[in-house]
């Protein structure tokens, strides 16, 4: 493994970044992510280009004393979708800053924001609804697969389903051989991959009268390390044994030219370093100069500091973490942190930085006081000139 190179730029130039093939990036693209504050959702918007932060508002249709959890972000043209997730009540638990969350309903839900016009439109809902499934925008659709359809009981499901936002409708897929959910969803070499999660296989076991089949449910590492992949031209599944090597599912995966990337796994979104993926072998490695204990350190954070929240988005060969913070106040309360650190993925070792780190401008209005809670992976939107 290599040695690391950092550079810290807590205040860059609004001027677009380059890559370390000279290529612009980040001119044009945006960055959405959806956050609780107290008890509502925000989607808010990173400008990587300029270095700015900003909060786009509440999530239209979500009841006051609500949050939404488990939902999936995804964008399309010009514009974010926000689709299904587990409505919860929020309310304030007996300690500060404490609060108490009560699953209310499954949601079939659909919002999209146009990020041109800042506007917010419904969609047609999905045809099932779920919370913690795999989506990915696939050859100029949107495929949903897996997730959990009731509140009762931890039990995945195996249907899959499209949106064409031209005819504006849902239309349902071939069910997966597995069912699964807390699945991560990723578009690679033209294919939805749905990789790893909590996975069982149904099978038909013999009893003794033969007139009589059981279904039994089965659920070992095999199935919680596999993908299954949608050919989206053949309209057909197929399934990777081993693609996560894990049987912890992953946090989230995002593709770079014709690789994946992934930083961690649901219970440590950030593992030390940035792992790749090598399709002809089946393996993830860690990628060269990557490496770092935790991400804070490329900022100049109090030791006190605690990682809120992280979440990575892929802009040309950069990967981005939007990062949060809990840090100390001078009245012993405390406030959130926002940083951004970009990884590129491009980068010729020793030659240019990999690493960056900067603190986003945002707004007096935009401060942040309090807890923050990030409830989606990140999507970024590129607008046309």
């Amino acid at each position: 493994m290599g040695s690391l190179y950092c550079d810290v730029a807590p205040s860059p130039s609004p001027s677009p970044s380059f890559s370390s093939n000279g290529n612009a990036i980040a001119g044009g693209v945006s960055i959405y992510a959806c956050f609780a504050l107290g008890s509502s959702n925000s989607l808010e918007c990173y400008e990587p280009g300029a270095n700015t932060w900003r909060r786009v508002g509440a999530l239209p249709g979500v009841p006051d004393g609500h949050i939404l959890k488990g939902f999936a972000v995804a964008t399309l043209g010009e514009s974010v979708y926000v689709i299904g997730g587990r409505l919860c009540r929020r309310e304030r638990g007996a300690a500060a800053g404490e609060c108490q969350d009560t699953d209310v309903a499954v949601r079939a839900d659909v919002l999209r924001y146009d990020a041109r016009r800042g506007e917010w439109h419904h969609c047609a809902p999905l045809l099932v609804p779920r919370f913690d499934f795999a989506c990915a925008p696939c050859r100029g659709r949107i495929c949903v697969a897996g997730g959990q359809c009731s509140l009762s009981g931890a039990r995945g499901t195996a249907a899959a389903e499209v949106y064409d936002a031209e005819k504006g409708q849902w239309s349902a897929l071939p069910d997966m051989s597995t069912l699964r959910y807390r699945c991560v969803g990723v578009t690679w070499q033209g294919s939805f991959h749905v990789v790893g999660g909590f996975a069982e296989t149904t099978l038909t076991a013999a009893s003794s009268d033969a007139s009589v089949a059981t279904t039994v449910l089965q659920s070992s590492a095999l199935e919680r390390s596999s993908a299954e992949v949608f050919h989206c031209a053949r309209g057909t599944w197929e399934i990777l044994p081993g693609m996560w090597q894990l049987d912890v599912p992953p946090n989230q995966i995002v593709a770079v030219a014709d690789r994946l990337f992934s930083s961690g796994d649901c219970l440590n979104c950030w593992k030390g370093h940035v792992e790749v993926y090598d399709g002809e072998l089946n393996i993830w490695s860690i990628m060269d100069h990557s490496a770092l204990p935790d991400l804070s350190l490329l900022a100049s954070l109090p030791s006190s500091a605690q990682r809120l929240y992280l979440t990575m988005a892929a802009v040309g060969t950069q990967l981005y973490f939007l990062a949060g913070y809990q840090v100390p106040s001078a009245d012993d309360s405390f406030r959130t942190v926002s940083l951004v650190h970009s990884f590129d993925t491009g980068a010729a070792p020793g030659l240019v930085p990999a690493w960056r780190s900067f603190r986003p401008e945002m707004s007096q209005e935009d401060a942040e006081v309090g807890g923050k809670e990030l409830f989606s992976q990140c999507c970024s939107v590129q607008l046309s000139s």
